[in-house]
């Protein structure tokens, strides 16, 4: 499940410090069990690409599956975000914990619609309310940094370099 390439069994074998001809076995029976349970995916023997005829084994979706799990690729590699959802968080990333009407303030429009796609995507979550106004806080989420490829909120690039003029703005407006 791991692997993007087929693994051999010699691989296999080395990794698990046990002999070949046990894991060579190991796999053909796993191979038969997953069919005869009639599991989503089936455990394939295949030959390997530019391996002069060797073999590895890998995980693959099952036929009758196809249609499934394509659909699932297909809608998760069409899940692009809008520029205005990129926008918005873009400004709870920087800015947080935000409420909406100050992410709104920011961007200049009514970022409602927006803030409930992000929640829905997992993106940002609620943090609590303001204690001054009463209005419900937002912040990005562990799938967030996850998504950018981020250990934590330190590596967001500084804003300067990006926009200029962008610390005046945001001193004036929201000092």
């Amino acid at each position: 499940m791991v692997v993007d390439e087929p693994t051999t069994v010699i691989a296999l074998a080395q990794v698990l410090e046990r002999p070949k001809a046990e894991v060579a076995e190991a796999l053909i029976e796993l191979a038969e069990e997953y069919t005869v349970q009639g599991r989503g995916f089936e455990l394939r023997e295949v030959g390997m690409a530019g391996d002069g005829g060797r073999t590895g084994w890998r995980i693959y979706s099952r036929a009758e599956c196809a249609p499934v799990v394509e659909r699932f690729v297909r809608d998760g590699q069409q899940a692009k975000l809008t520029q205005a959802a990129l926008e918005t968080l873009a400004v709870v990333a920087y800015r947080q914990p935000v409420s909406r009407s100050k992410v709104s303030a920011i961007r200049g429009v009514n970022c409602d619609g927006v803030m409930r796609t992000l929640l829905a995507r997992g993106l940002v979550d609620e943090y609590g309310s303001d204690l001054e106004t009463g209005a419900v806080l937002y912040q990005t989420t562990g799938y967030f940094l996850e998504r950018m490829g981020l250990r934590s909120l330190e590596e967001l690039p500084d804003l300067a370099p990006l926009l200029p003029g962008a610390a005046e703005v945001e001193i004036e407006d929201f000092a």
